[in-house]
């Protein structure tokens, strides 16, 4: 820690910092939540307006290993605030894309630079704070990262609701110039660590992997997966671009990624949880919102405002545990984050279509502190034992292994829905029937009346909310089992000598 920072520009300096991830996280969150209103504007089919996140999230891919590689030829805040600027001024153009294929330029564009921002951010806190105090710089730095996945819903509820699309790119206008000039003033300069050969092919072929499997969760849902041929191929394709990397990364004598950092324990096995926190960050956003829509049948600007008291508790409970997590073991805390969360997907398996706003309002406020309580600690076992000049690479692949997380957890999710909603359906229908002789001796709701194309519709819809019921209580239970079985990860990480460090 530089000597020279008080604690009040220590404080700014986290301000400005975590404001760039907060803008990242909200537009990626929020963006979901537009679609639909972007494709009417745009005129695009709904294969095509998904687009939109698929570029996006292709480049997020793509970029992050580079940029914490950046950091080894140029100044780690340089790298920053030229990211910052980029993201500003991609969301200016994303706004006033008039065509879909401008609006993807733009995307892709926005998340080349919008990678930078999480590991960038991350770093340079470790930067300013003692190791002993990691949790409490984490704690601020994870209600930014937090804040756009919990909050998005809210938020994109009330811009498509009473303002235009465009104002999911243009609200970053204000954030990216105010985080630019709070970044120029107050972070201190840093400088490379070291100078080495770039190594190309390693990158490449790391870009080839991580970009088609992007590609691969992103879009196998809407191309049928294994039947598609495309999918197959691009599966293998990433599979063999991956092994040539490892390959290159232990033979190499300039590897793109240095291999001795899989030698630290906690950062592995961090690794492997923050897929898991991926997974169930959003998970759960493809699941809840639409739940409380579809199921519940509430508007979607009070679905969002449901969706509030889970992000109130995870910020007072990132408040809490940052400051409580180098007292004791981030472990059990993680483990307890973790089981927070698992009894409160488990709960919801157990809702019904009359389940009251204050139980589901008291089952999205435990996940909220599950959240915190399982990605602060995480966050500081990760690197509390990692040399600084390795950080840079550290943070880049902590991101990375997020956001596969985050598509790994949308796509079984959204693929098991989807399947099992169709599936439920089909059998619910089969004994919808005037031959069935229980709706022949059972007087039937007027409304239903199967003698009439009235009454087979609104039977059909209710069968089809059933058969949606069943589909997303079998996701909350899959999303029990993944934290369930995951628990046993935190015993493998181990307790950090520089944490204990009084």
């Amino acid at each position: 820690m530089p000597p020279n920072i008080t604690p009040l520009r220590r404080g700014l300096i986290t301000v400005a910092l975590v404001l760039g991830p907060v803008m990242q996280v909200l537009d990626s969150s929020v963006m979901s939540i537009a679609l639909t209103s972007m494709q009417g504007t745009l005129s695009a089919a709904q294969d095509q307006i998904a687009w939109v996140l698929t570029a996006y999230l292709i480049a997020v891919a793509v970029m992050t290993p580079l940029w914490g590689a950046m950091t080894d030829r140029f100044n780690r805040k340089s790298l920053f605030l030229f990211a910052i600027a980029g993201f500003t001024f991609a969301s200016v153009l994303s706004g006033l894309g008039d065509t879909l294929n401008e609006v993807l330029v733009y995307r892709f564009l926005q998340g080349m630079f919008g990678a930078a921002l999480v590991p960038l951010s991350q770093a340079g806190l470790m930067d300013v704070y003692e190791p002993k105090d990691y949790g409490v710089a984490m704690s601020w730095w994870g209600v930014g990262i937090m804040f756009g996945p919990v909050f998005g819903p809210t938020i994109g509820g009330y811009i498509t609701e009473w303002y235009s699309w465009r104002w999911v790119f243009f609200m970053n206008v204000p954030v990216g110039l105010f985080g630019f000039l709070m970044v120029a003033l107050l972070v201190p300069p840093t400088t490379a660590r070291r100078r080495r050969p770039f190594n190309y092919f390693g990158y490449v072929m790391l870009a080839v992997a991580l970009g088609s499997l992007q590609f691969v969760l992103d879009r196998g849902e809407r191309l049928d997966w294994w039947a598609s041929s495309l999918m197959v191929g691009l599966a293998c394709l990433s599979a063999a671009a991956f092994w040539v990397f490892l390959v290159n990364s232990f033979t190499s004598a300039n590897p793109f990624v240095d291999p001795l950092i899989l030698t630290n324990r906690n950062f592995l096995f961090g690794m492997l949880l923050r897929v898991v926190f991926g997974i169930l960050l959003f998970g759960s956003l493809v699941l809840i919102p639409p739940f409380l829509q579809k199921i519940l049948g509430y508007p979607v600007v009070d679905a969002g405002l449901m969706m509030a008291p889970r992000g109130l508790a995870t910020m007072l409970a990132a408040i809490i545990v940052g400051r409580i997590v180098k007292y004791l073991d981030p472990r059990k805390l993680i483990a307890f984050g973790m089981s927070l969360a698992a009894i409160s997907a488990w709960q919801m398996t157990l809702l019904t279509p009359d389940a009251s706003m204050l139980r589901i309002i008291v089952l999205v406020m435990l996940q909220g502190a599950g959240f915190a309580c399982f990605f602060i600690p995480l966050s500081t076992a990760t690197f509390s034992d990692m040399a600084p000049e390795q950080r840079d690479q550290g943070t880049a692949f902590f991101a990375l292994t997020g956001n596969i997380g985050r598509s790994v957890g949308v796509a079984v999710l959204a693929g098991f829905l989807a399947r099992n909603t169709q599936a439920n359906h089909a059998r619910l229908s089969e004994h919808a029937s005037p031959f069935n002789d229980l709706l022949s001796h059972v007087p039937m709701p007027e409304a239903w009346n199967l003698a009439e194309t009235a009454g087979l519709a609104a039977l059909n819809a209710e069968i089809t909310r059933q058969a949606s019921m069943l589909a997303y209580i079998f996701d909350f239970q899959v999303l029990t089992a993944i934290l369930v079985c995951c628990l046993p990860l935190t015993l493998l990480m181990r307790r950090s000598r520089r944490i204990d460090a009084k």
